[in-house]
This record gives C-alpha cells, structure tokens and sequence, in this order.
C-alpha cells in the first residue's frame, strides 16, 4: 500500500510550500533548506530505502540532518544497522486505524445514533479559494490559540493539489448559517483514502456533528472506490499524547484494525556517509 506522502499529488503540495521535491524511482524526497545551516532532508514511509539515494541527495543539498519515517519494523532495524538513531518526536502518527471499505460498513448502536443527531446539521461542501478561506476562518475561531491551523494559502493549494475527488472539504452549520465544524478528506490513487483534518467548536460537539462529517467521508471514500479509510492517527502509548484521547475514542467508534508503525529515525551531518 502506497503512503499519500509517497505520492505525485503530495509531492506538488509540499513544493507549493516551499520545499524541494526529488521524485526518483517512485520515492519522494523532501528538501528544506535553511539559511547558514544547510539543509534538512525527509523520507516518510518509502516502500524501500535507497542508502545510496539518500547519501547522494545528502551530499547535494548539504543536508545536515536525515529523517526518514519507515513503514515496517524491518525497515527501521535497517536504519539501524546504518546508523540512524532513534527520535523521541515521531512527525507522522505512530498508531492509526484502517477500516476496510470493501466490506459492508456495520456501526455500533451508539454511533449510529449519533450519526443520525448530526445529520440534523446542515453539510455543504466547500471548493473555491473564497469558500475555502470561510472555512478557515471558521476554522481559527472554533480552536484556542494554541492549536495550530493552516493558513489559507496552505489549504487552498492543498485543495488545488488534491483536485476534483482526491480532497473533499465539508462543513457542517448551525440554522443560522455559521459554520460549526469542519473536515477535510484526501486520497490516493491506490485506494486509500484519508481523515486529514477536522475541527469542531463547542456547538458542533453538542450537536454531534463531528460524527456526520466523518461518515460522509467515509461514504465518499467507498464511492471514490477506495478500499481503505485510513484515520490519521489516534493515541499511541509509546508516544503519550493526553490530547489525542479524545478525538482517538471518537475515531475508535467507527470500528476499523488498529496499525503500528515505527518511529522517527534521524542521521546528523557528523555521521553522514
């Protein structure tokens, strides 16, 4: 199964916010230079890991620190026995939950109730560049200042990146017309399909909205064709994050198999090949 962030969609995204992009046999690999420093040079979960590629790449672009994120344990013993360390600070989610598409999707009671209260919630979909910066401001508002959320011009080329069915954004309101909360989806072409991102403010979560948004992606992504839905992430305690019990108790309500994977790994310039 092929990650989206292996993929020629994800690729032009990340060269729309300024890093350089080297796309070779298939792999993407991630450059951001910072002044004085040199570089930083990312590899997030390739079907293989080419040393040579990478060393290249390294020495190219004056890398001064290496990050790859494996996709199996076998991969990450490899990075081992190369020299990578460990990170303490993973920057994809460690443990997600895949629920297959191909079978016949069968709720619990409970969240079949509240995907029926949050159904009472009007749900639009948003496209354009003014619509999609609606949805951010409306965005911005439902959050403290201490979550962090894209500016526009990151959503909007997302959305310019992950044209026609590979994004979809929705947004459920209010009677009134405001927007209450909001979700944005995205696939690959290989079948998988993504909960990216997804806000909420507090009449959202009293109206349950959160629940409709979720499962109309997830019928779009079995629409789409899409054999997996992949969550994005829930709590994963070899990486303790208290906020994520939340929002992982929600996601686990939808069913799907729970999937690990390995951490960061990380090379430093003074260990470069």
């Amino acid at each position: 199964m092929i990650d989206i962030r292996q993929t020629q969609h994800y690729a032009n995204y990340l060269k729309s916010l300024g890093w350089i992009v080297e796309r070779i046999d298939k792999t993407n690999y991630f450059v951001k230079k910072l002044p004085l420093l040199g570089s930083v040079l990312k590899i997030q979960r390739p079907d293989e890991i080419r040393f040579k590629v990478i060393a290249k790449l390294a020495k190219k672009y004056r890398a001064f620190q290496i990050i790859v994120e494996p996709k199996s344990d076998n991969a990450a013993k490899l990075l081992i026995r190369n020299g990578y360390k460990l990170s303490k600070n993973p920057y994809l989610p460690t443990k997600t939950l895949h629920l297959d598409l191909t079978k016949t999707l069968k709720f619990e009671k409970e969240t079949r109730r509240s995907i029926r209260i949050g159904d009472r919630t009007v749900i639009r979909k948003y496209s354009t560049s003014t619509e999609i910066k609606t949805f951010r401001e409306a965005w911005k508002k439902s959050v403290n200042f201490k979550r962090y959320v894209p500016g526009s011009t990151q959503l909007i080329n997302l959305r310019k990146y992950f044209p026609n069915s590979y994004s979809l954004f929705l947004a459920s309101h209010n009677v009134s017309g405001s927007i209450i909360g909001g979700v944005i989806f995205t696939r690959t072409s290989h079948g998988v399909a993504y909960y990216w991102q997804a806000f909420t403010n507090k009449e959202g979560r009293s109206s349950l909205s959160q629940y409709s948004l979720l499962h109309q992606g997830i019928l779009w992504a079995k629409k789409q064709g899409c054999k997996i839905f992949d969550f994005e992430g829930i709590f994963d305690p070899r990486f303790p994050n208290k906020s994520w019990l939340g929002f992982t108790h929600f996601k686990k309500s939808f069913g799907g198999t729970e999937v690990l994977y390995p951490s960061c790994y990380t090379k430093s310039k003074f260990s470069l090949i």
